[in-house]
């Protein structure tokens, strides 16, 4: 509250004991039509448990009848009437749950009907057609979507007096506009609800926005490397794998991110000295990656740019996982479209890396390669 707060001053007059007033924590608004509300934060901050909250709300709007209804209604369609869309990711992050619950971490809504998946802006633009008088649509992980659903859900809000409410990432664990979708939904959303989570460092209890992708390779934390694969589909489970990634919320002090200078510096430069027909230097890293690792220029950078102090050690961790130079190849050849398949295909025989690892990695980019 601020000293100068009128509200503040009429309550300390009374007597009251001078508080920290903060917003009212308020059931959702089904009469306003047409509102995209991006709810974001990083993994485990209850995106999903937030639209949870929401279902509920309506099972009690659902209720009143008469004028009540009226306010909540456009045409045939009514806002309290809710459908959700599951992620694809859901079958492998929940597997345990019913078929037709809406789960997050510590429990799930069960929404019968009102449930389904869809895999891109078509499927959804289907879902929406078959469901005519539905009014809110929780669109899970949104940012997972194409482009196009930014501009389909506007059409349909903006048309019809369709709500939208998008629980999902905004920037990834590289503390980045996570797409070009989330740059869209950002652009068009009419509401942002933030939410955050305490940083998991077993030290620290600083409020967090920003996700954190890591490795557990004989029970020690390895942070991802910058150009780590952006997209890996997996569970929630705790993972001991150097080729499955594990995820939290960390504050800017502990979300380690090495690697990100050598990216610029001479990973993507490497690249495009490929793209242009030189191949040597990048084929050189890529073998000392592979064979024998301080020998590379990316241990080189990391050691010499790595914080003192506790945080040293760790970020040194990154180079223990696997798969380095196939992941910089990911990089290289599915974000940055600087290699073509055949120059993929002769660095992957030349230096006889781990095919089945690429192919899911390409794959989950959706730029599947046949190796």
């Amino acid at each position: 509250m601020q000293p100068n707060d009128e509200t503040g001053e009429f309550l300390k007059s009374l007597g009251f004991p001078q508080l920290n007033i903060h917003s009212m924590s308020r059931h959702h608004d089904f009469e306003s039509a047409g509102k995209r509300v991006l709810v974001i934060g990083p993994m485990g901050s209850g995106k999903t448990e937030f639209s949870a909250r929401i279902w509920r709300d309506s099972r009690v709007a659902l209720k009143k009848k008469g004028a009540a209804a009226q306010l909540t209604s456009s045409g045939v369609v009514d806002r309290r009437d809710i459908f959700v869309v599951r992620s694809a990711l859901d079958k492998s992050r929940f597997p345990d749950y019913p078929d037709d619950a809406l789960a997050y971490r510590g429990g799930y809504e069960r929404c019968g009907d009102r449930i389904g998946a869809a895999h891109d802006s078509f499927s959804l633009e289907m879902l929406i057609a078959e469901n005519p008088q539905v009014g809110t649509w929780i669109i899970d992980e949104a940012a997972f979507f194409d482009e196009r659903i930014a501009y389909l859900m506007k059409d349909e809000a903006e048309s019809r007096g369709l709500s939208f409410i998008l629980p999902t990432l905004v920037l990834n664990f590289r503390r980045e506009i996570f797409n070009q979708t989330a740059r869209l939904l950002l652009e068009t959303a009419t509401d942002i609800i933030p939410l955050t989570a305490y940083c998991e460092h077993e030290e620290c209890l600083k409020d967090s926005l920003y996700t954190y992708r890591y490795y557990l390779i004989d029970g020690e934390e390895c942070p991802a490397l910058y150009f780590d694969p952006l997209i890996i589909i997996g569970g929630d489970r705790t993972k001991h794998d150097g080729k499955e990634p594990n995820y939290c919320t960390r504050c800017d002090e502990h979300h380690y991110l090495p690697g990100k200078e050598y990216t610029f510096f001479t990973l993507k430069p490497f690249g495009e000295l490929a793209a242009r027909g030189n191949i040597a230097p990048l084929l050189a890293e890529l073998n000392a990656l592979v064979g024998n690792i301080e020998e590379s220029r990316l241990y080189a950078s990391i050691s010499s740019r790595c914080i003192e102090g506790p945080g040293r050690e760790v970020q040194m961790n990154a180079l223990r996982v696997p798969c380095i130079a196939e992941r910089a190849l990911v990089y290289l050849y599915a974000e940055q479209n600087l290699l073509s398949e055949e120059q993929m295909r002769y660095f992957i025989d030349e230096l006889n890396l781990d095919r089945e690892y690429l192919s899911q990695r390409l794959a989950d980019n959706r730029r599947p390669l046949a190796l």
